[in-house]
């Protein structure tokens, strides 16, 4: 069965949190956003991190729960990549561009959506 919303939005920072993921945030955006309802926002400290962060969410995903992204954007190189579940918006930031463009505070209303067991 696959998962939808909060459901995968929590999936995703698992999954993240997999590969050492820095500063995992959950933020649920429903009515304040127009592209999703959930963002998902995490730290990569190196290229090769945010590659394997960007690949393994991807696949662990697939595996354990059935869904693709249905797009994704930008390469590590660039600091920041994207992955695209519709629902759910996946951003694996560096930690310089992540201070640099501070998305949390683009949704100050948004609520953190606790993901850890």
């Amino acid at each position: 069965m696959k998962v939808e919303g909060k459901e995968l939005a929590i999936a995703c920072a698992r999954a993240i949190d997999e590969n050492k993921a820095e500063d995992i945030c959950v933020l649920d955006v429903k009515g304040l956003s127009s592209i999703t309802d959930y963002m998902v926002i995490c730290s990569g400290n190196s290229m090769p991190h945010l590659k394997a962060l960007m690949r393994d969410t991807e696949v662990i995903v697939l595996e354990k729960h059935g869904v693709k992204p249905y797009s994704g954007e930008g390469r590590a190189e660039t600091k920041w990549v994207v992955l695209d579940y519709f629902d759910v918006m996946v951003h694996i930031m560096h930690v310089d561009s992540r201070s640099l463009y501070d998305l949390e505070n683009l949704w100050p209303d948004a609520k953190e959506v606790e993901w850890e067991e």
